[in-house]
């Protein structure tokens, strides 16, 4: 059981906290959550940020099914949003937020892997999320016929930007050690939340965190349905991540103060 982890090193679980409150309750298809602008779910999104680990910034008994941290590492825990055994991820926004567009469906569906990506966590995600799959709304498709199951290829070619997205998450994550610190002292140290609005989590990763070169990391999600102002430490930072963008390169410069987040979408920033 997951609620035994503490007693397994080297044994992880997969955080549904994590997952519904992302996109709802796992016993309930029409109930959506935080991706939906939902307030309430912040909490357990910090939990899953740091990993299932204690923090002292996280408050556990707004935490949605965990009172208590079950993981000694952050590496004990799983974060992901969909699997094999439930809806995809685009099927279950679909089904609980009814006449989405498809350039909202994107949105969401980028802004939460981000939060998978830049979890403390072990990432997992299913495959063909990144070209935007759908199972056509079955759950447990391991008997479902290729109909349901196959990864429509075409796909890549229609929705080329949801593919460069996760591409640049994986290699955003890869190149910087902040974002997988693996030892809860070293995340409880350097991982920082910073106040948000609600509908909205926000954190930093500060002090040159694993040995990153980047000084600190500035992460701002937002699932509200207009821009968000949030105020971050003053200096001087690179733009990563912008309105479902990724660039390693980065994408200009920003000055810390308040700071405005797009939109359904996340804001990463490095100090320059």
């Amino acid at each position: 059981m997951k609620a035994h982890t503490e007693q397994m090193p080297g044994i992880g679980a997969f955080s549904d906290e994590m997952r519904d409150a992302l996109r709802g309750p796992f016993s309930d298809d029409h109930k959506p959550a935080f991706l939906a602008a939902l307030d309430g779910h912040e909490e357990s999104l910090k939990f899953g940020i740091v990993g299932a680990i204690a923090h002292p910034q996280v408050d556990m008994s707004q935490v949605n099914y965990s009172k208590k941290p079950w993981a000694n590492q952050p590496t004990q825990m799983i974060s992901y949003v969909s699997c094999h055994d439930d809806m995809c991820l685009t099927d279950r926004i679909r089904n609980s937020i009814p006449g989405i567009t498809t350039a909202e469906l994107i949105k969401l569906d980028l802004l939460a892997q981000t939060f998978v990506f830049t979890s403390q966590g072990v990432p997992f995600m299913l495959s063909g999320e990144e070209m935007l799959r759908d199972k056509k709304g079955v759950h447990n498709s391991y008997c479902s016929p290729d109909s349901i199951n196959e990864l429509n290829w075409t796909n890549l070619e229609r929705f080329p930007k949801v593919f460069a997205y996760y591409k640049g998450l994986i290699a955003l994550r890869k190149a910087h050690p902040a974002f997988r610190l693996g030892n809860a002292e070293l995340v409880r140290k350097h991982l920082e939340f910073i106040d948000a609005p609600a509908k909205m989590v926000a954190f930093r990763l500060k002090d040159h965190a694993g040995g990153d070169a980047a000084k600190d990391i500035v992460v701002l999600l937002n699932a509200n349905r207009e821009a968000q102002v949030v105020d971050i430490p003053q200096g001087e930072y690179r733009v990563m991540v912008c309105d479902g963008v990724v660039n390693l390169d980065g994408m200009g410069k920003m000055s810390g103060g308040k700071v405005s987040v797009d939109l359904q979408s996340a804001l990463i920033l490095m100090s320059l």
